[in-house]
């Protein structure tokens, strides 16, 4: 580990190391449950100078970006079409959705609202996404969410396809 980086409210952690001899910085997030898309775009936004094209976002951002992460299959709001458009000109993109464009799966369960849906996303950057070999939902009976993993492929001889 090279340098970690964290807000005193405990809503984002900045990891900065290597992982088999290769840098990937890595940014864990909570956003607030109200509000939680403009702080959203805010914090991602102020990343930009610590960030890099290899970093991965990762965390409970409590929005379904598109309506495919909700079971109720309601549209998204305006603060959330924001929020795509800010990682739209970041060149970010929700990794678990660009590799399962059409998979509903989620990770989170409202018992209060009786519905599912996918709040927490991994977001890398678009240059980078040849390096991701994998990532899955992983189930939990522990929780009211369900865990993620991703498998990244650290061979820097690897070619961009």
């Amino acid at each position: 580990m090279k340098a970690i980086t964290r807000d005193k409210e405990g809503h984002y952690i900045i990891l900065k190391g290597s992982i088999q001899k290769e840098d990937i910085p890595l940014v864990n997030i909570y956003a607030p449950n109200i509000g939680a898309p403009t702080y959203i775009k805010n914090i991602l936004e102020d990343f930009k100078g610590e960030t890099n094209s290899d970093t991965i976002r990762a965390g409970d951002v409590n929005t379904p970006l598109t309506s495919l992460e909700r079971s109720s299959r309601q549209k998204i709001n305006k603060e959330t079409q924001t929020v795509n458009e800010a990682l739209d000109q970041m060149d970010l993109i929700d990794i678990y959705r660009e590799l399962h464009l059409k998979t509903a799966e989620f990770i989170f369960f409202s018992g209060e609202h009786g519905t599912f849906s996918k709040i927490n996303h991994m977001l890398g950057h678009k240059l980078s996404l040849y390096k991701i070999k994998k990532i899955e939902i992983i189930s939990s009976i522990f929780s009211d969410q369900n865990g993620r993993k991703l498998e990244i492929n650290c061979n820097k001889n690897m070619q961009r396809y």
